[in-house]
C-alpha cells in the first residue's frame, strides 16, 4: 500500500483545567478551520466526553501516514501558536495514532468493511 492509499487517525483526549473548556474548545475550533484546508486532511470530529466534564476528545482523518504527517503537518507555523496556548487551557492531553482496518455507515477511510 503506498503512502497516498494510506490513512492515519489521531484520537487526542484533552483533560481542560478547570473553568477553561470552552476557552479551549474556542482554540481548539479555530486550529481546525485551519488545518481543515490542508491537502491530506479527511475529517475531524469533537466531542464532549459525557462522563468527565473537564475532557474533550477530536478524532482527527488524515491521508498518509504518522512520519508523513509528523514530518508535513505538525511543522506547520499555525500549530506552534496553537501549541503555545495550551499550557494555560489544558492539564493533559493523550495522544493515540490508529490505523483504520474496518469501517461501516460511513465512507471517511480507506478501511474496508469487515
Amino acid at each position: 500500500m503506498s503512502v497516498n492509499n494510506q490513512q492515519i487517525v489521531l484520537n487526542i483526549r484533552f483533560k481542560t483545567k478547570p473553568g477553561k473548556k470552552e476557552e479551549f474548545r474556542t482554540e481548539l475550533s479555530s486550529l481546525i478551520q485551519v488545518m481543515s484546508v490542508e491537502k491530506s486532511f479527511i475529517s475531524a470530529i469533537v466531542a464532549d466526553d459525557v462522563d468527565q466534564p473537564n475532557d474533550l476528545v477530536i478524532y482527527e482523518i488524515w491521508q498518509g501516514t504518522r512520519d508523513s504527517w509528523l514530518q508535513e503537518e505538525f511543522i506547520k507555523p499555525y500549530r506552534k501558536d496553537y501549541e503555545g496556548t495550551l499550557g494555560e487551557l489544558i492539564e493533559d492531553r493523550i495522544i493515540s495514532w490508529l490505523e483504520p482496518k474496518g469501517e461501516w455507515g460511513s465512507t471517511l477511510t480507506n478501511a474496508k468493511r469487515g
